[in-house]
């Protein structure tokens, strides 16, 4: 089943916010067993939506909107919607009595524009929304399906995996498909394309390779959707375990010629790799932070759980933190200055046993694009992994750009971790 994402507002448009809802869906639906074929954005305009929906409904099945159904003005999706499938707006107690009971929950009282909000388009599916008071609407279209969310990406995220995508599965057909993901590092995106241009030359037809670089790593998803439908003929079963089977063997042959390089073989992040470990081991960690200022700290909390073995992070961003709170040594701080071995290895070490933990991650580097010099350019980082007792400290060049450079050091931070426990 074909699916289009379009997410609406001038605020995407513009720049004053970055769209992460399509990328969300498009990763779910794909998991769940649909295919995603376009994702664009529009402006709040009632006629650059209508357009836009009349040349998805033309090449997709499922149309899969976010954004423009609040309580202010300038949402205007809902009207919209109205004079696309001839319709108007109708109150429904149902509605208004999810919002009072989320605004309840909240202690907040109601307003005539969050009232205005059980307003909803007559002959539509209403589905409540568990988590804000902007309800989720269902159309229907002879064989094909729109449903408008919410642009909040926790209220969408919540109703694609508790309702949009369940009812999917019900009324729709998938195909099944095949997928393997290897998550590398220590390697450029190009020597990597180099080491498996033979590889992809021979792929079969049906079987794709894609690169997605992430900061310092690299993540290759080996793809292909399988045509013959298990659940039928004695042949289309046969088929079935066939393509099945040639998958399995490019996916050996892929992680065979990457072992050297390979991190993980899931979609799990490092974070998340990280945490596992250190439960399994019953170890705990802390961090200090120079120029990734709290981001591997943060990280490492995204991940559900992480109280279990993470205690607190120092952001030792000047050199009267780390000599005062991190008890660097004045002198050596002087000598060899915030970005070198000596510090980040004290730093490290005396993190740990600042907040009593087992492990430690410690990053000191120059982000840019000024304060570097020709000994310590921009994009010099010295990162210090200590556990229990042991440390190994790592110079690395990241790059020139400040935000890449975060990132990237937080990254191969969390990854020095994991390779020296």
């Amino acid at each position: 089943m074909k699916v289009e994402i379009i997410t609406i507002g001038d605020e995407i448009l513009i720049g004053q916010i970055i769209e992460t809802n399509s990328a969300w869906m498009a990763a779910e639906l794909t998991k769940a067993g649909f295919e995603v074929t376009h994702i664009h954005s529009v402006g709040d305009s009632a006629q650059t939506i209508i357009d836009a929906i009349d040349l998805a409904f033309s090449r997709s099945d499922i149309l899969l909107l976010t954004g423009g159904i609040g309580p202010t003005h300038d949402d205007i999706t809902k009207n919209t919607l109205c004079r696309y499938f001839n319709t108007e707006l109708i109150f429904s107690n149902e509605v208004l009595e999810n919002i009072l009971n989320i605004f309840a929950h909240r202690n907040i009282s109601l307003n005539e524009l969050t009232r205005n909000q059980a307003l909803v388009p007559e002959g539509c599916t209403v589905i409540q929304n568990k988590t804000g008071t902007a309800p989720i609407l269902w159309f229907q279209r002879q064989q094909k399906v729109l449903v408008s969310m919410p642009g909040v990406p926790f209220e969408m995220e919540t109703t694609m995996t508790d309702d949009i995508i369940p009812r999917l599965k019900l009324q729709f057909h998938l195909e099944k498909y095949l997928k393997e993901s290897f998550l590398v590092a220590g390697i450029t995106e190009s020597a990597l394309a180099m080491r498996l241009s033979e590889f992809e030359k021979e792929l079969p037809n049906g079987i794709s390779l894609a690169y997605l670089p992430l900061y310092g790593l690299i993540k290759l998803r080996l793809f292909t959707r399988n045509t013959a439908n298990p659940g039928l003929l004695q042949e289309q079963k046969e088929l079935f375990q066939e393509q099945t089977a040639l998958f399995q063997e490019q996916s050996e042959k892929l992680r065979n010629l990457i072992v050297d390089l390979l991190v993980s073989e899931n979609e799990k992040l490092l974070e998340e790799l990280l945490g596992e470990k250190l439960q399994m081991r019953q170890l705990t960690i802390s961090t200090a932070e120079s120029c990734t200022g709290g981001l591997v700290a943060h990280k490492i909390t995204s991940v559900a759980g992480a109280s279990a073995y993470f205690t607190g992070s120092v952001v030792s961003y000047s050199n009267e933190v780390k000599e005062r709170i991190l008890d660097v040594n004045k002198s050596d701080l002087d000598t060899f200055g915030a970005v070198s071995e000596e510090v980040v290895v004290q730093m490290a070490r005396n993190c740990a046993e600042l907040l009593k933990t087992d492990c430690a991650i410690a990053v000191s580097g120059i982000a840019g694009p000024t304060g570097g010099s020709e000994e310590k350019p921009v994009g010099t980082v010295w990162i210090c992994t200590y556990c229990r007792g042991k440390s190994i400290a790592k110079k690395y060049n990241v790059g020139n750009s400040r935000r890449e450079n975060i990132e990237r050091s937080a990254n191969m931070a969390i990854l020095q971790m994991l390779k020296m426990m």
